[in-house]
């Protein structure tokens, strides 16, 4: 009595990928250009200028599709990389640019900000989410680099503000006159997940906020 035996990879192998029908791939386009060449009219020869178009042609054509080739190895590999950056940023405090900061109850804001030159005086502005002035820091003269800044959640009359969101605005003088700066506030990164119709990355930071890898300036 014989057994029959089943080879199970051939049987739960995927079907082959089969291309559809109204797609040109390079191996038709060369095998018409060809039939087209040997099937000309002798008393009416092809064109070279013909001939050499469509030459041109099937070379666009591969190049375009080895060029799309390559582009897409190289996003997923910039994509693969800044996954595994942003991984490491979960439960670290970062500063990011961005002029949104979040007070938390019985805590402070605290940011930054990068000066290429001397200042005589930064000036900080913080305002609540209907435009109204909260609290005005003096710092005073400052050299080149990064200079750090902290609301402790006070506002003008001394009382403590609300848990929320908070505009904060920097300003420098130079030379009587006044510059608005980027601030650098700083942000605890909770979580990381990937932005939809390619956004890229986006970093959950507490109070719901989000940012995206390129704000962040520098890990604490």
């Amino acid at each position: 009595m014989e057994i029959s035996t089943f080879d199970n990879d051939a049987l739960f192998a995927p079907p082959p990928q089969q291309r559809r029908n109204d797609e040109l791939g390079q191996e038709d386009f060369l095998t018409l250009m060809i039939s087209q060449f040997r099937n000309q009219d002798p008393f009416e020869p092809m064109d070279n200028g013909d001939f050499l178009g469509q030459l041109a042609q099937f070379g666009t054509v591969s190049g375009i599709e080895n060029l799309n080739s390559a582009f897409a190895g190289l996003a997923g590999s910039i994509q693969s990389e800044q996954a595994l950056q942003a991984a490491n940023l979960v439960g670290h405090d970062v500063l990011a640019a961005t002029d949104i900061g979040y007070l938390e109850e019985g805590a402070a804001v605290s940011g930054a900000i990068e000066l290429d030159s001397s200042v005589s005086n930064i000036q900080i502005e913080i305002t609540d989410v209907n435009g109204e002035l909260v609290q005005r820091l003096e710092i005073g003269e400052r050299p080149p680099g990064l200079t750090r800044f902290e609301w402790d959640g006070r506002d003008l009359n001394g009382d403590t503000a609300p848990e929320g969101h908070y505009q904060i605005t920097t300003r420098v003088i130079r030379g009587g006159t006044f510059e608005n700066v980027q601030p650098l506030l700083q942000a605890n990164i909770d979580s990381v997940s990937l932005g939809r119709f390619g956004q890229g990355l986006i970093l959950n930071i507490r109070g719901g906020d989000t940012l995206s890898l390129s704000q962040v300036n520098r890990i604490l």
